[in-house]
């Protein structure tokens, strides 16, 4: 066997050891004798053995659960409130550099500030302003991350559990409240019913012919309605003067 064969395997077996293949959604992050240099992207990529190390890196977006948390809101209202949190890798020497396990770093942090966040505001409001509780939930939380390398795309609350015994507490405070608005309106109503009335009168009392008028239009519904009872109208100035004969009747008794 000639002596260069032995080389020659040594060779192709380095050169084989040394190719890696990362993949569209992939990095890796290498280290030279211990000391991180470089990322690398996707496709062949010659890592020297014994001298180079090469860590890969998802950069797909990842969905982490975020377990139940004991809440007490700002109306002292316990409740229990999960959510759902994405997000992704932007720097892999930062995510590897930085924190040891940066899923979980990242899953530790969405729960305390989830409690942080929710805890500042009122149960009517985590149950009408979701959305807005995402948004400021997912701004803490990549604010804190961006020097981890870290993105959060998005954070959706999913449940917002309510104790049994609030809930009956809730529901006799809510019926409460629709008690109270409507005798709100029913006053309201009277007090514009009585303002209207008062403006009728005092237009009425300036303007004898109005009212003339609407003495005609009352008895066109009596005389519309059903039933056997038939009205006379009297005119107004009739009236009038029957009651100044009387008037006149009167004093000379």
């Amino acid at each position: 066997m000639p002596f260069f064969v032995p080389i020659l395997v040594f060779l192709v077996i380095v050169l084989f050891s040394s190719v890696r293949i990362i993949q569209e959604y992939e990095r890796g992050v290498i280290y030279t004798l211990g000391r991180y240099t470089s990322n690398r992207g996707p496709g062949v990529q010659i890592i020297l053995p014994g001298v180079q190390r090469v860590l890969i890196v998802d950069m797909r977006i990842r969905t982490q659960d975020v377990p139940s948390q004991d809440i007490i809101s700002r109306d002292n209202v316990s409740v229990k409130v999960n959510a759902v949190l994405y997000f992704r890798v932007v720097d892999p020497g930062l995510a590897v550099n930085k924190v040891e396990d940066f899923i979980m770093a990242t899953s530790q942090l969405a729960q305390t500030t989830l409690r942080s966040v929710l805890g500042k505001h009122e149960l009517d409001e985590m149950l009408s302003k979701r959305d807005q509780l995402n948004k400021d939930v997912q701004a803490i939380l990549d604010q804190q991350t961006e020097g981890w390398g870290i993105k959060v795309t998005n954070v959706e609350i999913k449940n917002v559990d309510i104790d049994p015994t609030m809930v009956r507490a809730i529901a006799k405070q809510a019926e409460a409240e629709r008690d109270r608005r409507a005798k709100i309106i029913n006053a309201e109503g009277e007090l514009q019913a009585a303002v209207q009335l008062d403006q009728a009168a005092e237009i009425l009392a300036k303007r004898p012919e109005t009212m003339q008028l609407r003495y005609l239009g009352t008895m066109s519904e009596f005389t519309n309605s059903k039933g056997n009872t038939i009205i006379l109208p009297i005119p107004l100035d009739i009236m009038g003067g029957i009651s100044n004969i009387a008037k006149a009747v009167g004093g000379k008794k």
